[in-house]
């Protein structure tokens, strides 16, 4: 038998194993509560369903168009403009899922040495990603209020190849608003850095606050890759569909990094997709209440929690706690696991993140009170600075 003994990892795979800290997720072990996952905990609704059904009985069981079937494509165009004045089926590559529109434009437009700017803490794809394709992360912290910071941005900004973010923010929770995204093209301005906004969780945004898309904004138009999936808003997330959507030249580009990768969509999944965007927008109204009503008991339940400090969340499903216990975020991880409830380390978004740990409310409310339960418990004994 051949000793493989001898073999090594490739230069990036190793520098990615060093630097990232993305866990490898198990599901929770009995009796413990899992506020880890940012996956919605409701069933896709039905009418997706059936359409997947459909489409498998009728036959659409082969290869689809590599860049996604036309009519989900047009489909998708429309959704974002109202007509197809100005997107059209050509400017959407449909992919597996959000994760693989961002490997896709990170590998297409990213090289050896390319400086890619990350508002940080930020979801751990964006700086793995960069790693993969040879690129330099530049991480730029946060302000005090966990929105940018736009006069660390005016520095790091120049001669960057790429900034990613994510709107609403994972895993701040944050609405990064349309004053803030206005600046951040105006301090773009005369560059050829390309922005991409991952906008997933667009649809999860709490009262008080404006969301508006990067696609919106006239000072970011023209460099921008809008970045979206279907997981989060029509609890789709093993269906594995997304999309990107962005200038021309970036989106061939990202299709020939995605089909090399890839290969061509699930052709049902997609069938299910368009059925998706065709949904009546009542749709999915209960499931964007009960975040709702979850967020409100997170505030609730954890605004007086001793040994914890957050911003009550702007969107997304997740809040952002920071504690001042000199205690890394990975041994408060794992000390709250055996208490019973699991969380994810701040650490894992960036340098910035130690302190801090995330949670996700995407779970039923009865284990949601439990989580908190157990969470303000450990915060009181361990957290607390006495």
């Amino acid at each position: 038998m051949t000793d493989l003994a001898h073999w090594t990892l490739a230069p990036r795979i190793r520098e990615l194993r060093r630097r990232s800290t993305r866990p490898a997720l198990a599901p929770a072990r009995p009796g413990v509560v899992s506020l880890a996952m940012g996956e919605p905990d409701f069933p896709t609704p039905p009418g997706i369903v059936e359409a997947a059904v459909r489409a498998l009985r009728d036959g659409h069981t082969h290869y689809a168009d590599q860049n996604g079937l036309p009519e989900l494509r047009e489909a998708i165009a429309e959704s974002l403009c109202g007509d197809t004045g100005r997107w059209s089926a050509a400017d959407v590559l449909v992919t597996h899922g959000a994760t693989a529109a961002l490997s896709a434009v990170v590998f297409a437009v990213v090289g050896p040495g390319d400086r890619v700017v990350v508002p940080e803490p930020a979801y751990s794809l964006y700086a793995d990603l960069v790693t993969l394709a040879g690129g330099v992360v530049d991480f730029v912290p946060l302000d005090e209020s966990l929105h940018w910071d736009l006069g660390r941005l005016a520095e790091a900004l120049p001669g960057a190849k790429m900034v990613i973010f994510s709107n609403p923010a994972n895993p701040t929770g944050v609405v990064h608003g349309e004053q803030e995204l206005t600046e951040l093209g105006r301090l773009l301005d005369g560059t050829d850095t390309l922005v991409v906004a991952d906008e997933a969780y667009h649809r999860l945004v709490y009262p008080g606050y404006t969301f508006r898309s990067a696609l919106e904004i006239e000072s970011l138009r023209g460099r921008t890759v809008y970045v979206q999936t279907f997981s989060k808003t029509y609890a789709m997330t093993g269906w594995r569909v997304g999309f990107l959507v962005g200038p021309a030249q970036v989106v061939s580009a990202a299709a020939h990094a995605h089909r090399s990768g890839n290969g061509s969509m699930n052709t049902a999944a997609q069938h299910a997709a368009l059925a998706a965007l065709r949904l009546p927008p009542d749709a999915i109204q209960p499931m964007l209440d009960a975040y709702r009503a979850r967020r409100d008991l997170v505030v609730k339940e954890l605004a007086e929690a001793p040994g914890l400090r957050f911003s009550p969340p702007e969107g997304a499903f997740y809040a952002f706690l920071g504690y001042d216990a000199e205690l890394p975020a990975a041994q408060v991880t794992a000390e709250l696991a055996e208490h019973g409830v699991m969380v994810r380390a701040g650490t894992e978004y960036g340098p910035t993140g130690e302190g801090h740990v995330r949670i996700s409310f995407a779970t039923a409310e009865a284990e949601l009170l439990t989580g908190l339960d157990r969470l303000r418990a450990y915060a009181g004994e361990r957290l607390q600075i006495r």
